[in-house]
């Protein structure tokens, strides 16, 4: 029976009625799913990067929570109204900014069912499916992107926290932050901001998180990280960690990841390979080259919400030796023992958090329903079409490509006459980006390099095709000479509610 929603005049009687019921949930479920669908269907025709201003959204929201329930149309209504226009959509064919964040509706389907399940992941005990899908999972990804046997992985929200976590264990592994000398941790200039972060939260002194000068391809230079330890080992500090990144996020550089393992073994120096994105990539057996030398690490990060596909928040952090892992973060209070420690994985002693949600629904849908043949001819597809887009910039008058072409990110540079340069580059630059972008068509990301401000065009998400490419480099030379370009409607309206 569908839930009547009331007026004032039964405010006593909504108090007494309980949460939405099965029956209810049913029919909302199939009005949702149907919304979902739509909204994925005119995805492209929808701005790409959202134009609200600051405290637009909220202005459009009521000020106060419902006292009793409201129609599930006025609820989806605002999703159209308020939601939707606040959102850059990382779906649309049309975007080319960051990373690919790609939300396979396959993915969704297991994260509705992650949520309808309500599974509790406290411990094996709690629900020994979530762990042993988990396990399952990763194992599948582990064969699928050619680490050994050897590996054991889990779920974490992000790359982030999987940075944290590998910075935790090294720290404990190099004799922990009360051992006297400082602890130190390298990386390349290239490496991702979390890798700053994930250091400072674990304890390390920001001092001693040393930044490795790169080559002419921005990766990490082993002559250079070699000299920076033996120099720091002379003065009487502790190497502990080093983080080498598999596609990086400026260029999606690859650093010589056997060459640093060679090195941190002469320390005994932990080696963490962050391939966020590039992960993915390991998937096709002609890209294995990019994991050259991983066995050697003791953690392996990559995540399936990027390219692969699979829906926020999966990402996957692979270790040798777990025993690392527990002996930093395991917990044992008497409530959560039971007769299966010992025999069964306990998730809680490999990360942060205890609860945890069923996350490996999301992949196993993902890989169940959509199926690794497919998901491979779509990297190939994107792979494909950087080195397409790639060579049209190298053969256009006034452009340029300026980082190696590694994976499906273009990094671009145009310079509407030879000399100009510096400030007045950067803001000719910065300025066609921003024409691009406020144009609704398409959506791009200026990044520094070298000093000096460049456009990514990061190609990946699951709907973008060849034409869509070859739209959007249209649209770049029109936005950089200043002509006239199209724009899609804004399609929203703001009041508060």
């Amino acid at each position: 029976m569908v839930r009547t929603w009331p007026d004032h005049a039964d405010q006593a009687s909504a108090r007494m009625m309980p949460c939405m019921t099965p029956e209810e949930f049913r029919v909302a479920g199939h009005v949702l799913v149907d919304w979902i669908a739509d909204h994925r269907r005119r995805i492209p025709d929808l701005p790409v990067a959202s134009r609200v201003s600051p405290g637009e959204v909220a202005a459009g929201v009521a000020e106060v929570a419902p006292e009793h329930p409201e129609p599930l149309a006025q609820v989806l209504a605002d999703l159209d109204r308020v939601v939707v226009p606040g959102v850059t959509q990382t779906q649309s064919p049309d975007f080319f900014g960051w990373f690919p964040s790609n939300a396979s509706l396959a993915s969704v389907l297991g994260d509705l069912a992650s949520g309808g399940l309500g599974a509790l992941g406290i411990t094996w005990a709690s629900a020994p499916a979530l762990t042993e899908v988990e396990e399952v999972v990763t194992d599948w990804l582990r064969d699928l992107t050619g680490l050994s046997a050897a590996w054991r992985g889990a779920i974490h929200d992000t790359a982030s926290s999987a940075c944290l976590v590998a910075l935790l264990a090294a720290r404990e592994q190099a004799g922990g932050l009360h051992g006297g000398a400082p602890l130190v941790v390298y990386a390349s200039t290239q490496a991702h901001s979390s890798v700053d972060k994930a250091a400072i939260l674990a304890g390390y002194d920001r001092r001693y998180v040393r930044y490795i000068e790169v080559d002419e391809a921005y990766a990490l230079r082993p002559d250079a990280l070699a000299a920076a330890i033996a120099a720091d080992v002379a003065e009487g500090r502790r190497p502990a960690a080093i983080v080498a990144s598999v596609g990086t996020t400026g260029t999606t550089a690859v650093d010589p990841v056997a060459s640093i393992v060679q090195i941190a073994a002469r320390y005994g120096v932990w080696v963490h390979v962050d391939a966020a994105m590039a992960g993915a990539a390991l998937l096709l057996p002609e890209m294995r080259w990019l994991g050259d030398g991983v066995e050697g690490a003791d953690s392996f990060s990559w995540n399936p919400h990027k390219w692969l596909g699979t829906i926020l928040d999966t990402s996957l952090l692979y270790v040798r030796d777990p025993g690392a892992l527990v002996r930093v973060m395991s917990s044992d209070p008497s409530y959560l023992r039971s007769a299966t420690d010992g025999q069964v994985t306990q998730y809680r002693d490999w990360g942060i958090p205890l609860g945890r949600r069923f996350r490996a629904l999301k992949l196993w849908f993902h890989l169940r329903l959509d199926g690794v043949a497919a998901i491979r001819a779509r990297l190939r597809r994107d792979l494909d079409n950087a080195r397409w887009l790639a060579a049209q910039v190298i053969d256009e008058p006034g452009w340029d490509v300026v980082a190696p072409v590694v994976l499906q990110t273009v990094c671009v540079r145009h310079a509407p006459v030879p000399e100009l340069g510096g400030d007045a580059l950067d803001r000719h630059t910065l300025d066609w980006a921003a024409r691009v972008n406020d144009s609704g068509l398409a959506f791009v990301t200026p990044s520094l390099l070298d000093g000096g401000w460049m456009v990514r065009v990061s190609i990946g998400a699951e709907s973008t095709e060849r034409h869509h490419v070859h739209a959007l480099w249209q649209l770049m030379r029109d936005a950089a000479a200043g002509r006239a370009m199209g724009s899609r409607p804004e399609g929203r309206s703001f009041s508060a509610s």
